[in-house]
C-alpha cells in the first residue's frame, strides 16, 4: 500500500489525510485539527447552514479583492496572483467560504501553527472532507500568496480534499495553473457524491431542499443516511439538471460552437461561474482510482459520470449522493490496498465506445465504463483533450514568430540608433517623418503590430497554454517589445493629431497590446500595479506641452507637479536603463520644452546634469 504514490502524495499520507478530516468532520466545534509527524496535517470541519454555502442570489460569489488575506503580505499595491492578466479581471470565489476562512486565520492561532512549520521546514498538508476541503483549498492559496516566494527556499504544501465543493471561477484555476501551483491540489470525489456539484446550482434552484440535506450530511456517525428519498430525489435532480446546463453550455464552447444563438441563451439560464480546479481523484469503485488534470475534462465527468442508467434508479442513486458522501475512508482503504490507478491523460484518442477501444486502452476503457461514461461523455471528453492541444499548437506557432519579432526589432534598433547620430532621438524622426528610414521603421511597426494583436488576442481568448504566461524568455520579450515601439505609436498618435478628436493617448488612444504587456511584466516580477510605465513617457510628455502651450504665460503652475513627477521618474528609468539617453539629444522634443522651463525648477531637476551633459 505505501509504495502508492499519486503526484507527490503517497498512499499512506493520503489514508492519513483522510482519517483527520473526517476526523475534523466529527469536531465541528473547532477551527481546525493538526497532526503532527514527519509533515503537518491540518484539516478544516464542514459547515452546514445555508447561508455559509449562499451568502447571495444566485451562486454566492465575490471578486476576491474583497478579501486582503489573498493579496501578498505587507504589500497590497501588488496585485494578488488570482487574476487573469489579459482581461485584467480578478477571481472569483464562493463568498461563504472565503469569510470562514478570513475568520478561522483571524481568530485563531492557524498562522501560528502554519510559522512553526515552516521554521521548522515541515512540509505542510492542509485537508478537509466536504465544505472543509473548501476551506483547506483557501488557505492553501493563502499560504502560497503569503510564504511561497520567488528564490526562497521552501517546502511546497500540499492541499487534498474529500468532496469538497468547487471553490473558485474559470480565473480562479486559470491562476493556479500559470503560476504551477495547481499539482499542489489534489481532490478525491466519489462517483455520485452530490457535493462537489452543489455549487453547479443556484439558490433558486436548490434552497428549500439544501438545508435539510445538509442537516443529513453534517451527522457525526459515519453510517448510511436512510429515511430521506424523497428530499434526496429532489435535490440530486436539481443539481444535475443545473449541472446539465454548465457542462453542455462548456461543451458547446469546446467543440467551437460560434453559434450566436449559444450566447443568447446563456443570457436567459442562470450558469454556475464555478469551475474544478488542480487534480481530481475520482473513485468509481471496484477498488479504482481515475485521476484527471485537464480541468474541462472534470467538469464533464462532474455531470456525467453521476448520470442515471435509468429512470427506475432515481431513489436509490438519489440516495447513494448522500451516502457516498460519508464513504471516502472504506473505498479509499479498498481502493489503496488494490493500487489500481489509471491516469486519464491524451484525451482526444479515448475510445469512444468498450467495442473501439485498442489493446494498450483497455485499462482506461474498463475505466471509463466503471465511471458509467456514454458515448456523449466520450465525446466531451476527447473535446476537452482537443482543446488543450490546440493550445499547445497554438504556443509552438508563435514560438515559431520568436525569429520574426526579434529580426524586427533589431531594426527598429538600427533606427533608433543611426537617429541619434543625428542629435535627434528616434522619437522626434518618427514623428516628423521625412526620410525612407522613416517609412521603413513604420512599415516594421506595423508588421510587429500584426503579430502582437495576434499573441494578445489569444491570450483573451485563453487559446494558449496558462503556463505561457509566467514564461520569462516572453515576458522579456514583451516588454523589449513595448520599450521599443510603444514610443512610435505615441509618436504616430500625435503626428496625426487624434487627441483632438479621441483624447489622450494614455486614457483613449492606448492599444490593449501594451496595456497587456506591461502587466505581464509587473505581474511576473511582483512589482506594483502600473510601476512600468516607462514606455509612456512621450505620452506624458506631449501632454505636458500641450499644457504648458495653452496655459497663461508663465503658469508653470499649471504643470509643476506633474513634471516633478515625470523627472523623478525619468532619473529612475534612465539609471535602471528602462530608458535610453536618446531623449536627452539637443533635437528632442523634451530637451528643447525643459530648457524653457523656470530657472528655479531647473536648478533642482534630479535630470539637470544628465540634459547639460547630451547639449
Amino acid at each position: 500500500m505505501g509504495s502508492l504514490t499519486i503526484g507527490e502524495i503517497s498512499g499512506e499520507l493520503i489514508k492519513k489525510t483522510c482519517w483527520i478530516a473526517m476526523a475534523a468532520h466529527k469536531s465541528p466545534e473547532k477551527p481546525y485539527l493538526v497532526e503532527k509527524s514527519s509533515e503537518v496535517l491540518i484539516s478544516f470541519p464542514g459547515s452546514w447552514s445555508v447561508g455559509d454555502w449562499f451568502t447571495q442570489q444566485p451562486f454566492g460569489e465575490m471578486k476576491i479583492d474583497g478579501s486582503e488575506l489573498l493579496c501578498p503580505k505587507g504589500n497590497n499595491k501588488v496585485a494578488t496572483s488570482l487574476r487573469s492578466i489579459g482581461c485584467d479581471e480578478l477571481a472569483s470565489a464562493n463568498k461563504g467560504f472565503l469569510t470562514r476562512f478570513e475568520m478561522i486565520l483571524a481568530k485563531s492561532s492557524l498562522q501560528t501553527e502554519v510559522e512553526k512549520a515552516i521554521k521548522e521546514k515541515k512540509k505542510i498538508v492542509f485537508t478537509g472532507h466536504s465544505s472543509g476541503g473548501a476551506i483547506a483549498i483557501l488557505t492553501t492559496v493563502w499560504f502560497l500568496e503569503h510564504y511561497l516566494k520567488p528564490g526562497k527556499t521552501l517546502m511546497s504544501p500540499l492541499c487534498v480534499t474529500f468532496g469538497s465543493p468547487l471553490v473558485g471561477d474559470f480565473i480562479f484555476n486559470h491562476a493556479l495553473i500559470r503560476e504551477n501551483w495547481s499539482n499542489f491540489f489534489l481532490h478525491f470525489v466519489m462517483r455520485y457524491d452530490i457535493v462537489p456539484r452543489i455549487l453547479l446550482a443556484s439558490l433558486s434552484t436548490v434552497g428549500q431542499e439544501l438545508d435539510q440535506i445538509l442537516k443529513l450530511l453534517s451527522q457525526k456517525a459515519m453510517f448510511p443516511i436512510q429515511g430521506s428519498v424523497r428530499e434526496a430525489s429532489t435535490f440530486y435532480t436539481s443539481v444535475m439538471r443545473n449541472a446539465s446546463a454548465v457542462a453542455s453550455h462548456a461543451a458547446c464552447r469546446l467543440m467551437g460552437n460560434t453559434n450566436p444563438i449559444l450566447e443568447t441563451v446563456a443570457s436567459f439560464i442562470e450558469l454556475s461561474p464555478y469551475r474544478p480546479c488542480g487534480t481530481f481523484v475520482f473513485l468509481p469503485g471496484h477498488g479504482k482510482l481515475v485521476v484527471v488534470k485537464n480541468a474541462d475534462a472534470i467538469l464533464q465527468l462532474l455531470f456525467y459520470s453521476a448520470q442515471l442508467c435509468s429512470e427506475n434508479q432515481l431513489n436509490a442513486v438519489a440516495e447513494r449522493s448522500l451516502n457516498d458522501h460519508l464513504g471516502y475512508p472504506s473505498e479509499l482503504q479498498g481502493c489503496l490496498n488494490w493500487q489500481n490507478v489509471v491516469q486519464l491523460d491524451h484525451l482526444e484518442g479515448l475510445p469512444l465506445s468498450s467495442s473501439g477501444a485498442a489493446a494498450g486502452n483497455i485499462a482506461t476503457n474498463i475505466a471509463l465504463d466503471d465511471l458509467g461514461l456514454s458515448t456523449r461523455a466520450r465525446l466531451c471528453l476527447r473535446a476537452a483533450g482537443e482543446h488543450e492541444k490546440r493550445k499547445l499548437s497554438n504556443q509552438q506557432r508563435m514560438d515559431n514568430k520568436r525569429q520574426e519579432i526579434e529580426l524586427g526589432l533589431a531594426k527598429l534598433e538600427e533606427y533608433k540608433s543611426k537617429s541619434a547620430l543625428c542629435k535627434v532621438g528616434y522619437y522626434d524622426a518618427f514623428r516628423i517623418s521625412k526620410y525612407e528610414d522613416d517609412f521603413k521603421a513604420n512599415v516594421t511597426r506595423l508588421e510587429l503590430t500584426g503579430i502582437w494583436d495576434e499573441i494578445i488576442e489569444m491570450l483573451n481568448r485563453y487559446e494558449l497554454p496558462e503556463p505561457f504566461e509566467s514564461r520569462k524568455d516572453w515576458i522579456e520579450l514583451a516588454t523589449k517589445y513595448r520599450r521599443i515601439v510603444e514610443p512610435l505609436d505615441i509618436a504616430n498618435y500625435y503626428r496625426h493629431a487624434k487627441n483632438e478628436d479621441t483624447g489622450s493617448y494614455m486614457y483613449k488612444g492606448r492599444p490593449r497590446r501594451y496595456k497587456y504587456t506591461q502587466r505581464w511584466r509587473e505581474h511576473g516580477l511582483r512589482m506594483p500595479v502600473g510601476s512600468s510605465a516607462e514606455s509612456c513617457f512621450w505620452a506624458e510628455v506631449e501632454e505636458l506641452l500641450l499644457l504648458y502651450r495653452t496655459a497663461d504665460p508663465g503658469a508653470f503652475e499649471v504643470i509643476r507637479e506633474r513634471t516633478i513627477n515625470l523627472e523623478r521618474k525619468l532619473d529612475e528609468w534612465i539609471r535602471s536603463n528602462q530608458i535610453s539617453n536618446d531623449v536627452f539629444l539637443k533635437g528632442s522634443t523634451f530637451t528643447k520644452w525643459w530648457i524653457t522651463l523656470p530657472i528655479q525648477h531647473k536648478s533642482v531637476s534630479p535630470i539637470q546634469g544628465q540634459i547639460n551633459r547630451e547639449i
